[in-house]
């Protein structure tokens, strides 16, 4: 399995190309690492890059960065508008692919013993690598800030958990951690009014503002501590600035958890309580990169909201939620580099990223690979293609409001069998060519037999695997067929017809290609298995897609 791990760490340096490019060089350095994002700010003085690959390299990659930048940034002469504490501020790692949270905490208490033993930098672990809870969070942290590190050195509770207990006027602290994705996200604002942004970053952070009565002096609790309001959405963290680069204040926002508060649901009620104190919000702005979802989810909000179909490409989600965040306001904003799945993937040399001809002319040439499993996968794209399309035909459309709410999930369902099909394509070709480099393997001794006879039987059961999992979710695009036959546009009737008839082809097509690599594979208790599936699967493909075929003749005769 693919593992990946994110790591983006926060320098403070925001103005010296030199210096940022020199980190970046160090990044680059490290093999298999992949920098995806370095984006500097002027007024904050400070730059978050971005960089991911497998976890070793991931951290040899961080360790030579902070180290650069203690080298490159001296602390005691820094300004700027974030709060900050150290050359490397903040150094997180984040899950991406087949690794954990706790692997990520202990990537991040492996590099941050190595900073404080070879770099002499104070090394404080925070978030899921934290060493006690009420270090956790990376605001209690950095209280105080770079000013206040002699002190807070000086206190035995505030010890590093790596690194000297004395104060590096130079480097500052670091503050290391592991942390699910953080969204860093700003809300542009039509003033310049740091006290109204900072009023909106009160209202709608998690941990809200510290009561007063109405003499405005602090109110406590029985135990004489500080009571709290809350604020309106939760694993929300903000605060109001200015920034002299755009002229206008923001609202700078983490999103520690963009599942329970989309950037979207930020950016309406950022416009909402704006609207109470006269404010309009007019964009935002994102800061290093953003998971797909969060995206997609956008998309989907502001489609429904308009009445429209969400079971559109992902292109077109991804394009109506930028627009609708105003996310290229004060800037490009371009996915391939801003969205973290695009960012770190390599389209070099895959079938779906070539031209309709060029797909055609690369399957008819004398290579056995793409074959017949790839173009089955690529009937079964084409087949959830029509069906969405036919759903989308319908939902908004006069006179067809009875089947708009039918509509919707076959439209939506469409989209994301069409692009799991596409992905086959690949994944097909990359199966037969796994078996062949099996075959190629050593063969000398003993003990290389038997590895080349174990890696021969796990690739062919991955050849295998893959069509039979095409020809299983034909049923789905069947299903998605039958629907728009049964309630679609009728204008339409023929190309829900033809969804059928991909799904079908997709189905048998994958099915010749279960039972040639069924020949290849030597246990016969798997084989009994899959042809089990296979056969139960093509069954049932054949029995909807007569359904289907049968309904559409009837209607059209």
């Amino acid at each position: 399995m693919l593992r990946l791990v994110e790591c983006v760490p926060n320098f403070s340096e925001g103005r010296d190309r030199g210096v940022l490019d020199a980190i970046a060089e160090v990044v680059r350095g490290v093999e298999g690492v992949r920098l995806l994002d370095v984006d500097p700010g002027a007024d904050t003085n400070r730059t978050v890059f971005t960089f991911a690959g497998p976890p070793e390299q991931v951290v040899e990659a961080a360790f030579r960065a902070i180290r650069e930048a203690a080298q490159r940034i001296d602390m005691s002469r820094h300004q700027g508008a974030h709060p900050r504490m150290g050359a490397t501020d903040v150094c997180p790692f984040v899950p991406l692919a087949g690794v954990t949270m706790e692997e990520c905490a202990e990537l991040a208490r492996r590099l941050g013993a190595r900073v404080g033993q070879e770099l002499g930098i104070p090394v404080y672990l925070y978030e899921q690598a934290a060493s006690r809870p009420e270090r956790r969070s990376l605001a209690d942290i950095r209280a105080g800030e770079y000013e206040g590190l002699p002190a807070k050195l000086a206190d035995p509770e505030w010890k590093p958990d790596f690194g000297p207990a004395a104060f590096h006027p130079r480097s500052g602290a670091t503050v290391i951690g592991a942390r699910e994705f953080l969204i860093a996200y700003n809300v542009n604002l039509n003033t310049r009014d740091k006290k109204l942004a900072n009023e909106i970053a009160l209202r709608i952070r998690e941990n809200g503002r510290l009561r007063k009565d109405a003499e405005g002096k602090f109110v406590f609790d029985a135990q004489g501590n500080k009571l709290r309001d809350a604020g309106l959405l939760p694993s929300t963290r903000a605060v109001g600035w200015y920034i002299d680069q755009y002229g206008r204040a923001q609202i700078s926002i983490n999103l520690t958890n963009y599942r329970e508060t989309p950037p979207h649901v930020a950016f309406e009620t950022c416009a909402r309580e704006a609207a109470t104190l006269g404010l309009r919000v007019t964009g935002s702005e994102l800061v290093g990169l953003i998971p797909k979802d969060a995206l997609l989810l956008a998309g989907r909000y502001y489609l429904e909201r308009q009445g429209k179909s969400a079971g559109v490409p992902e292109s077109e989600l991804i394009h109506i939620a930028v627009r609708s965040l105003g996310l290229d306001e004060l800037g490009p904003f371009e996915p391939e580099k801003k969205v973290v799945e695009y960012a770190v993937r390599d389209n070099r040399g895959l079938l779906v990223e070539r031209t309709l001809r060029g797909f055609a002319d690369e399957v008819s040439i004398d290579s056995p690979a793409p074959g017949g499993g790839s173009v089955a996968a690529y009937a079964g794209a084409l087949g959830a293609a029509l069906a969405g399309m036919v759903a989308n035909l319908t939902v908004g459309r006069k006179g067809l409001e009875a089947s708009w709410e039918a509509m919707r999930p076959v439209a939506e369902k469409g989209q994301a069998l069409k692009d799991w099909y596409l992905h086959a394509v690949d994944e097909d070709t990359r199966a037969f060519n796994e078996v062949m480099a099996a075959m190629r393997l050593p063969q000398k001794s003993p003990e290389e037999i038997a590895a080349r006879t174990a890696a021969v039987e796990a690739a062919n059961r991955g050849a295998t695997l893959v069509p039979l999992s095409v020809l299983e979710r034909s049923i789905e695009v069947l299903e998605l067929a039958r629907e728009a036959a049964a309630r679609g546009n009728q204008n339409s009737l023929s190309d829900a017809g033809v969804a059928a008839l991909c799904a079908r082809a997709a189905a048998e097509g994958a099915w010749l290609n279960v039972l040639i690599n069924l020949k290849n594979l030597s246990d016969e208790g798997t084989v009994r298995e899959l042809r089990r599936r296979g056969e139960d699967a093509l069954v049932r493909a054949r029995v909807k897609a007569g359904e289907v075929l049968g309904m559409v003749e009837s209607a059209l005769a």
